[in-house]
């Protein structure tokens, strides 16, 4: 089976969505301030699909870890 990079792109955008809600709960609870909270959110809206997009690839085109042939 083939991967194709829509299929990382569409996790990265999934992953992102959860995380970043995640990311300002946690921060507006910490910081009780949504305003902060917000801006934790945006930031990482910024840097962290373009981390976690790299991270994909290169796992997928370099590191064979945990990968089997199928016979």
């Amino acid at each position: 089976m083939e991967v194709s990079k829509k299929r990382h792109i569409a996790k990265t955008i999934s992953y992102r969505v959860i995380s970043t809600a995640i990311g300002i709960i946690v921060v507006w609870g910490v910081s009780g301030s949504v305003k902060i909270g917000t801006a934790f959110g945006i930031a990482e809206l910024v840097y962290k699909p373009i981390q976690y997009y790299i991270h994909e690839r290169v796992w997928y085109k370099w590191i064979k870890y945990g990968l089997t042939n199928k016979k």
